[in-house]
């Protein structure tokens, strides 16, 4: 059963990968990136310091949480514990990936890229509840693609980076509901 679900990753991973383009490329290469996305992480703090004044501290924390609980359960945790290789390290198949840039490193299940975006963008989600947050989860699944398009991961590699940050986002909105519930009537607005 197992090798049977990692063969049709594989293949629906060679599928999305070979969908390529020469102008896509750099496009995706940008999307994948972090830095891109800085102004975007910028303007989340800006409006919630801008509503909170002195008391969006509760809320940083929330997101310094958040994100560490993500990226330390797909990298701390699933990544050394799986081993699994990343499609371009693959000897079996990365012959056939369309690399873009450079493999990174050695293991990819789960996604770091995947659990830190979908952590973020649930984690407003469940905040806001707004039209805005909805297309933060598209935003997500957008960064999530780029890296099965870049040839750095499989599709279950963003699934369970997804379902990571997921749970990392359910954990720090409860969390912050029950010691802060003041600042929820508060933020809500503010996206």
């Amino acid at each position: 059963m197992l090798e049977t679900l990692i063969e049709l990753d594989q293949q629906f991973f060679l599928w999305l990968n070979g969908l390529n383009a020469d102008w896509l490329d750099p496009i995706m290469l940008a999307i994948t990136g972090r830095n891109i996305w800085i102004p975007l992480y910028a303007l989340i703090l800006f409006l919630v310091i801008r509503k909170l004044k002195w008391q969006s501290w509760s809320i940083i924390l929330a997101f310094a949480l958040l994100i560490t609980l993500a990226d330390q359960a797909a990298s701390g945790f699933f990544k050394p514990f799986f081993e699994r290789l990343r499609p371009c390290h693959e000897p079996a198949i990365q012959e056939m990936v369309h690399l873009v840039k450079h493999c990174g490193g050695q293991y990819g299940f789960a996604s770091s890229h995947a659990s830190n975006t979908f952590a973020l963008a649930f984690f407003l989600f469940f905040i806001y509840r707004n039209v805005y947050t909805r297309w933060m989860i598209g935003w997500a699944a957008l960064v999530s693609y780029s890296r099965i398009y870049v040839g750095v991961h499989y599709p279950g590699d963003i699934i369970m980076g997804a379902i990571l940050g997921l749970l990392a986002a359910i954990i720090t909105y409860h969390l912050y509901k029950r010691i802060f519930p003041n600042h929820l009537e508060k933020i809500h607005g503010i996206v």
